[in-house]
């Protein structure tokens, strides 16, 4: 759908035809033969030509509308009946409250 696959088969062929090219040529004149677009490889000629018919079949296809489903009422959270917070520790602020131990404890070093 996004011409990847003709995107990485185009890098197979041009890579199959440099190394070709390198063969029997200067590296200059065989990267300007591969990418210079008069010298096709025949894989080079089939992913033309599947181009060119893969444009024909996307333009003649209709294109469909696309729907969307309804959209559903409001919606209305309704807490419980009966409902009871539940106070719980703070483990944040908890550890902020504790005090360090007195006296300091001795390093076993002395």
């Amino acid at each position: 759908m996004t011409g990847a696959h003709w995107a990485a088969l185009q890098t197979v062929a041009w890579t199959t035809m440099l190394a070709n090219n390198l063969c029997t040529q200067s590296v200059s004149k065989a990267v300007a033969q591969t990418f210079d677009g008069e010298h096709l490889c025949p894989l080079c000629k089939v992913i033309a030509a599947a181009k060119k018919s893969e444009k024909k079949n996307d333009a003649s296809a209709p294109t469909l509308k696309q729907e969307f489903p309804p959209l559903a009422a409001a919606l209305i959270l309704d807490p419980p009946s009966q409902f009871t917070e539940m106070s719980g520790m703070d483990f944040f602020t908890e550890p902020l409250t504790i005090k360090p131990p007195v006296p300091p404890p001795r390093s076993f070093s002395v």
